[in-house]
């Protein structure tokens, strides 16, 4: 369920949030698919540490840090201690992740998450409710991060989405427009 390895442009919630992330901290794309969201933070000087099931499809993340893991096989968090300036997750849902996504963050870090909500199955794929999230429920999966934006709806017509952009501790003063 990562993102399409086939897509080569990054979410415009991702571009939109980037500049939040402290100059050359470390980001991890998290299901990173094809790699368009770690190729976006590389892009920016960031070193990126780009996870996925297959990492053979991240073509765009060359320069990155790539490693393969399966998330959901109840196999143990492959990056224990390491701690991040931002996690991009976009496309993919496996909440028992999010206490591990959670702890990456170092004291400022950004976490955007863009991910399939209910109300998707008329649109198309995912269907299956454990690959949507319920209303308002990406709000309740991040605990007390301080909240900059959080959108939950149709999305271009074609999808339906929720999406956040968060701050572990106080929030930024500044959002880019």
């Amino acid at each position: 369920m990562g993102t399409d390895p086939f897509r080569t442009d990054p979410s415009g919630w991702m571009v939109r949030f980037a500049p939040l992330v402290r100059p050359g901290g470390a980001v991890l794309d998290l299901a990173c698919g094809g790699g368009r969201h770690a190729r976006l933070f590389l892009d920016r000087g960031h070193p990126v540490t780009a996870v996925d099931r297959d990492v053979a499809q991240a073509r765009l993340a060359h320069g990155a840090e790539l490693i393969e893991a399966d998330l959901e096989d109840g196999s143990p968090w492959p990056l224990p201690g390491r701690r991040f300036a931002a996690v991009a997750v976009a496309n993919y849902l496996w909440r028992p992740l999010f206490p591990a996504l959670l702890a990456t963050l170092e004291a400022g870090g950004i976490l955007l998450i863009e991910t399939f909500a209910r109300g998707n199955e008329a649109f198309g794929r995912p269907r299956d409710p454990a690959h949507l999230l319920d209303r308002g429920e990406l709000l309740r999966l991040i605990g007390d991060l301080t909240i900059v934006a959080y959108e939950d709806g149709i999305l271009d017509g074609a999808k339906v989405v929720q999406r956040v952009c968060a701050v572990s501790g106080p929030g930024p003063a500044e959002l880019p427009r």
